[in-house]
């Protein structure tokens, strides 16, 4: 009779390795995250994607801000880049 052998703890090589990467990288909790995305979900031209990418990074400064804008074609205005900076911070 063949014994199923007990699941392995380890993960392979590339999950590991991405995990390892999610772990140095992750800045906030999924909950947080979460609330940040809904929140400059309520700003205007704010779309998931650019929610999402905003949290990813957390921009300090307005010239990133205007840059992840500008990769999604967005119009910016600067009361916009305030309002960002000002909801950003409230997750730092």
């Amino acid at each position: 009779s063949s014994r199923r052998r007990p699941p392995s703890r380890t993960l392979p090589r590339e999950a590991a390795l991405a995990l390892q990467h999610a772990e140095l990288f992750v800045r906030l909790p999924a909950a947080e995250t979460e609330k940040l995305i809904a929140e400059l979900r309520t700003l205007p031209n704010v779309d998931a994607g650019l929610a999402v990418k905003l949290a990813d990074t957390l921009p300090e400064y307005p010239d990133e801000i205007r840059l992840l804008f500008s990769k999604e074609r967005v119009p910016l205005e600067e009361a916009q880049v305030t309002r960002v900076l000002e909801i950003l911070a409230q997750f730092r």
